[in-house]
């Protein structure tokens, strides 16, 4: 059934996964406020929509990017696409991607004015890499560094952003924590591109699962999500037993793995693809949790 005009841009917004933009905000604020028990909320604000719009306007991107490079066929296995399903057409795809990073602009004009240089070359480069993600002669998302750009723009700069724009300084810490939602966001991309791997094969694709096959694809998703709690120890000089809040999450981590590893390839990672997003948003919560109790 096809859906009304608003319902195609909700959906071609990706709304299942856009918390992987917000956690990292979340929980650079939460290292924040740690450090300085104290939250600057308009900038906290500001750094959320404007990591949202990023998310979305690269979601659109992709999703006119995929369709007219042809990566987006009939035998497709993930939710369907608006511009390939005819609901919206490439050029009002295009626009809405276009507005939604000037929509981060201008969050980013205030960001801009309260944090200085830092956070231009910030603001700009997330833009950049929004739209190369799918876009330009080279895009990120057809090439091996998938996972890579993810745990860059989705841990080291969200969160070391958030942070920076709390304090106007940089800690070990924040990094640390940066690092953790980030690997965790990289999985999700995993998710994408295992579902994707044959489809992508055939159409030119080279994703890292494409290149390195299925069974080492699952080797790679469980260090992905196994990686950060293996690394909550390094959180004990800060937040003592505290850092081990985040380990209520581990069963279902578990149970992701388990399902990623037995589950033969097909739609069902529509739904893993959910969770794992879902994971890192409640490890980001957890997180937050042990930061600011």
């Amino acid at each position: 059934m096809t859906p009304g005009r608003l319902h195609a841009w909700f959906l071609a917004c990706r709304p299942k996964t856009l918390s992987v933009s917000l956690s990292p905000v979340l929980v650079g604020t939460a290292v924040a406020w740690h450090d300085t028990s104290q939250v600057l909320w308009l900038p906290l604000l500001a750094a959320a929509l404007g990591a949202a719009f990023i998310q979305i306007g690269t979601n659109l991107f992709n999703d006119v990017g995929d369709f007219l490079r042809g990566t987006d066929t009939p035998d497709r296995l993930g939710p369907k696409r608006a511009t390939a399903e005819g609901w919206l057409t490439p050029s009002k795809v295009k626009s809405g991607a276009w507005l939604s990073f000037a929509l981060a602009f201008l969050c980013g004009i205030y960001l801009v004015w309260h944090g200085g240089l830092p956070i231009v070359v910030i603001g700009l480069a997330s833009l950049a890499a929004g739209w190369a993600y799918t876009g330009g002669p080279k895009p990120i998302a057809y090439g091996p560094f998938g996972e890579v750009f993810v745990w860059i723009f989705f841990g080291l700069v969200a969160v070391g952003g958030s942070y920076y724009l709390q304090t106007l300084s940089l800690t070990p810490i924040a990094l640390l924590a940066a690092s953790l939602v980030g690997v965790h966001a990289a999985a999700v991309i995993t998710v994408n591109n295992y579902r994707d791997r044959d489809g992508d094969a055939r159409s030119g694709k080279n994703t890292l699962a494409v290149q390195l096959g299925r069974a080492a694809t699952k080797r790679i998703y469980t260090v992905e999500m196994l990686a950060p709690y293996a690394l909550l120890p390094l959180l004990a000089p800060s937040l003592g037993w505290l850092a081990g809040l985040p380990l209520l999450s581990l069963p279902l981590a578990l149970k992701l793995i388990r399902r990623f590893r037995q589950t033969a390839p097909g739609a069902v990672f529509n739904t893993i693809l959910a969770m794992t997003a879902g994971l890192q948003l409640i490890f980001a919560l957890l997180l937050t949790l042990a930061l600011t109790i």
